[in-house]
């Protein structure tokens, strides 16, 4: 996703999320996509106190030249996937990648999602 113009950034965001999303195969989780666009509707920008997060955007950028440069991922969304199974320093002690972080997070989502479904149909059917 092209970060120029920045001033609209918040509002195109959400837009191709949706579909980095879809293309991990998220789609089957339509409702976990959709709470995540509904998240995002108010945005801040800050600088970031984490010295270590902009060391790993770093690696992603250099990365992402890289792979432009051997022809390996010439479209962003084909880019975007590909940098996804890159092992992450912050993520070696779980599941060392994005691609299975964000498996990981929407599975957990889903589980607490559906325990709450759940629990309000018993909650509703007891009621009657």
């Amino acid at each position: 996703m092209p970060l120029a113009p920045a001033t609209d950034l918040g509002l195109r965001f959400p837009q191709y999320l949706s579909r980095i999303l879809t293309a991990h195969g998220i789609s089957a989780s339509a409702s976990f996509i959709a709470y995540e666009l509904l998240q995002m509707r108010q945005v801040l920008y800050a600088k970031t106190v984490n010295r270590s997060v902009v060391g790993v955007m770093n690696q992603f950028v250099f990365l992402a030249e890289r792979y432009r440069e051997c022809g390996e991922a010439d479209d962003p969304l084909a880019l975007s996937l590909h940098l996804s199974e890159t092992p992450c320093s912050p993520l070696y002690k779980s599941t060392i990648s994005p691609k299975s972080e964000l498996k990981r997070v929407v599975n957990e989502w889903c589980l607490a999602n559906s325990s709450a479904r759940l629990a309000s149909d018993v909650g509703q059917a007891t009621d009657k």
